[in-house]
Parts: structure tokens; sequence; C-alpha cells
């Protein structure tokens, strides 16, 4: 994403949480500054993008001993493209007003390709003339950035579209399963359902990891598993909701730091 601003010739200061990472940047060939604290980050910059993993490090970023807010800087614009609660949302929007600056949530739909080729989908939340202040970045980033209504729908519209992934992903982990017990060889399975009208992009991909046996994390499992966990408490009760939650939820604990489509491995152990 760094890479993507850059290439739109957008001034670039970063921060990491885990000290080192950025330490990619380092190289003269990039024209980027690091900062050594979010606090930092924030007096030398008009808008601040995060991208964290959870609620917890959310807040730490924004109220932390060197958080955003523990400067007292205002007439910034912080865009939260985190995948998290409405509510942490509405929390760091309330704050962010009271010391003068601007919030948007604005989580993505995507993975590492989508980030690299600037093709994500971004859902945003918050005032609309703040949204249309960052539009060019968001634009950047993307192949769509589309404002879904006040502070936190963002955030409730992405766990809507985890949701589904969710979704996605067990129905194909579960129907692989089902063919191997009745004999019929996977790649033919996925051969006939990416030739389909059910073919797409994503069970492409991840039944290609199937057949690879290759489960290293593009988007780890235990954070699809965060993701449900969220949206149960933002109300999701329907059965395939409540079935998905159950099935990663019991994954996390062995399987949580490899793909979500590790999931198979949970279901083929029941």
């Amino acid at each position: 994403m760094v890479q993507r601003l850059l290439e739109g010739r957008f001034p670039v200061t970063v921060y990491n949480r885990t000290m080192g990472k950025e330490l990619v940047f380092s190289d003269q060939s990039y024209p980027v500054a690091v900062s050594l604290s979010p606090l930092e980050l924030i007096k030398v910059s008009d808008v601040v993008v995060i991208m964290v993993s959870d609620d917890a490090a959310t807040r730490d970023v924004f109220t932390g001993e060197i958080g955003l807010l523990n400067s007292e800087v205002s007439g910034k614009i912080i865009i939260n493209m985190s995948t998290v609660s409405a509510e942490v949302s509405k929390e760091m929007a309330g704050l962010c007003q009271q010391q003068g600056n601007q919030y948007l949530d604005a989580p993505v739909s995507g993975s590492v390709k989508q980030a690299e080729t600037g093709t994500l989908v971004i859902m945003a939340g918050g005032e609309d003339d703040v949204f249309l202040q960052v539009k060019p970045i968001l634009d950047q980033l993307s192949k769509l950035a589309i404002r879904v209504g006040a502070t936190g729908e963002g955030n409730s519209t992405k766990l809507a579209v985890n949701t589904l992934l969710a979704i996605m992903t067990q129905g194909l982990a579960e129907v692989i399963l089902f063919a191997q017990e009745n004999y019929i060889r996977p790649e033919d399975l996925l051969n006939i359902i990416n030739n389909s009208a059910m073919g797409n992009t994503y069970l492409k991909i991840k039944g290609e990891a199937i057949l690879q046996n290759n489960y290293q994390a593009a988007f780890a499992l235990k954070h699809i598993a965060k993701d449900l966990r969220l949206a149960k408490q933002s109300g999701l009760k329907t059965p395939l909701g409540e079935a998905v939650y159950k099935t990663f939820k019991d994954a996390e604990g062995e399987f949580g730091d490899q793909d979500i489509i590790a999931v198979i491995k949970k279901l083929d152990e029941d």
C-alpha cells in the first residue's frame, strides 16, 4: 500500500508497531520517512492511515502512551482501514472530534495481491466531506472506494463481507472433503467449479492452495475468527453465520496462524 501511494506521488511517512518491519523503507530508493511513534507521525502528517489487527490495537495506536491523540495537534484526518468493530470507530471518532481532528473508518476487501496492484475495495463510514477530501488517496489504493454511511457503518459493511467470505471458505472446504469421500479427485471438482457459474477468483485461489498443500497465511485464519466474533457481537445470528462462527472459533487455536483455507484441516478432523 505504501508502494502504491509512492507511485501516486504522495509523500509518505511510516510507522510500524512491530519495530524493524519498517526498515524495508530505509533503502534510499524509497523516498519515505520513518517515525518512531504514532505521536511523532501525526505531527508531520496531514492524513494518517492506520491498518492494525483489532480493537485493542486500534485503541493503543490512538490512546496509548505514544498514541496519536497524546499530541495536541488538530486539523488532521485519520483513516482507520482496520477491520474492527463499529463501536471502537465511534469511540475513536468522538475522541478525534474533541481534539479538532476528523475520523473515517475505511476497511478494505482484498489481500496481498490486491494491495500490491491497487485493486482493493474500500467501504467507508464517516462524514461525506471528509471522505471526499481523502478520496484521491483511497482511489490510489483501490478499484472502488465507496462511502456507505455514517461512522462505524464501513466497519459493519466489512463484517458482512467477511461473514460471506467465511461461508464461502467453509463451503469450499466441505465440498472438497465430500468429493474425496466419494472418490472424486479434488482437482476435477475444482476444474468443474471454476468453469461453472459458481466459479470466481477467490474459490480458484483457495482451491489451488488446497491442491498445493499451501497454507501460508495470505489472510490468517485467526483474523477471520476475530471478524466473526465482532459480527456475532453486532447481532449475527443466522444459521450459516452461527455455523461458520463455531467452525472458525474451534479452528483458531490449532490453525490460527495459517491461511483461512486451513479450516479444511479442522473440518477433516471432525
